[in-house]
């Protein structure tokens, strides 16, 4: 059973695809709220330093040190980015724009120079190929494993465990850095370990995705969840369950019409991450615009009140309180007038006479007015 699992190419691409989406967006769901996502793209690239400069040491190319040296470039790139912020000088944006660029042109004048005939170059980085992470295998008892799935898992493994591990101090760190480390927890710590974890899972992926669908991968499946939900936990699990539906969406859309399967997957993290910002229930555009509507609505049917009652009661509350002199007094069209009545009636605030020829004030409305113009009384 299990040598037909991993002789399923179809099976190995989805799985190694969900597991690079879900180590990739459980760490991205705090770098999206920590506004630091930016990062991500100054790794994925700056780590190719680490990858030559442990080729360079070691001459071997899959060895289990270029991650160790791929972290460490990620770590520096960090570094050196939040060293140039904390100057003042540049913003972090900017720094960040100008180190891994440095970065990556000296990994890659080093590979010119010194790597020419070694599979380290800037397409094997940035875009990968899934369609062939699974001929790769290594054995593992009697089964050929495609090594792929065996990085990833250990990595994804890791990375779930840290974030579980440490759920409630990287929540702490990533909404109120100072809290933490009065209470004693160290958030630059953490910071840095989860930017670890994240240079790692970077390299782990290229081989199966690239960089490319790696940065989409860390960014857009936690940013659709936090358009779907306040909740972090259910940010983090919601993230990886959208990266889960895009690694299986994607490979059948990529089978379907011919193309890349890893652009696929990130063509469907896009349409999800598309369909939570209009669908969005609190944050989408569309809820947005019903709620701003609805507010409007009830401005509206606020100040019909409070004209009701400034006039009730004196002698021109004939000609003020009636459904007919909205238009002129309220600058309403008739249409809304008509619209703003009714609601009021609805809601019990308002009764009128046939024709509209006068508007009472329910006990409801008087008490409701009474509340819109409390605080202006106050002053």
């Amino acid at each position: 059973m299990l040598a037909a699992f991993f002789d399923n190419p179809e099976l190995m691409f989805m799985t190694i695809g969900a597991l690079v989406g879900v180590a990739a967006s459980v760490l991205g769901a705090f770098l999206v709220l920590r506004g630091t996502s930016l990062y991500t793209d100054a790794i994925s690239h700056s780590v190719l330093l680490g990858i030559v400069l442990v080729y360079l040491a070691t001459g071997e190319v899959n060895s289990p040190y270029q991650l160790v040296g791929a972290a460490a470039a990620g770590l520096l790139t960090v570094y050196l980015s939040e060293l140039l912020t904390s100057s003042r000088l540049l913003k972090r944006d900017a720094a960040v724009g100008l180190v891994f660029p440095a970065l990556f042109a000296l990994a890659m004048l080093l590979i010119g120079l010194y790597a020419r005939r070694v599979h380290i170059d800037a397409d094997a980085v940035l875009l990968g190929e899934l369609a062939f992470a699974w001929l790769d295998t290594v054995p593992i008892g009697e089964y050929a494993v495609p090594r792929s799935l065996v990085t990833m898992g250990i990595i994804a493994l890791a990375d779930v465990l840290f974030v579980g591990l440490f759920f409630k101090e990287l929540k702490l760190a990533t909404f109120d850095a100072g809290l933490a480390r009065a209470l004693g927890f160290r958030p630059r710590l953490l910071f840095y370990g989860l930017l670890f974890l994240t240079s790692v899972t970077a390299v782990g992926a290229f081989d199966a995705v690239g960089a490319v669908l790696f940065i989409a991968l860390v960014i857009v499946p936690p940013a659709a969840a936090h358009l779907l939900t306040d909740r972090l936990w259910l940010m983090v699990i919601g993230g990886g369950a959208i990266a889960l539906f895009a690694s299986a969406g994607g490979y059948w859309a990529a089978m379907r019409w011919d193309v890349s399967i890893g652009g696929m997957m990130a063509v469907v993290n896009g349409l999800i991450l598309l369909a939570a910002f209009f669908l969005g229930p609190r944050h989408g555009l569309l809820a947005r615009l019903l709620r701003g509507r609805r507010q409007r609505a009830e401005a509206h049917v606020r100040m019909l009140l409070v004209h009701l009652y400034t006039h009730e009661g004196d002698e021109q509350a004939e000609r003020e309180n009636a459904a007919l002199a909205l238009e002129h007094h309220l600058r309403w069209p008739a249409e809304q007038a008509r619209r703003v009545v009714a609601q009021a009636e609805a809601l019990g605030l308002v009764t009128s006479e046939p024709e509209g020829q006068r508007l009472h004030l329910t006990g409801a409305g008087r008490e409701a007015a009474r509340e819109v113009l409390e605080p202006w009384r106050r002053r």
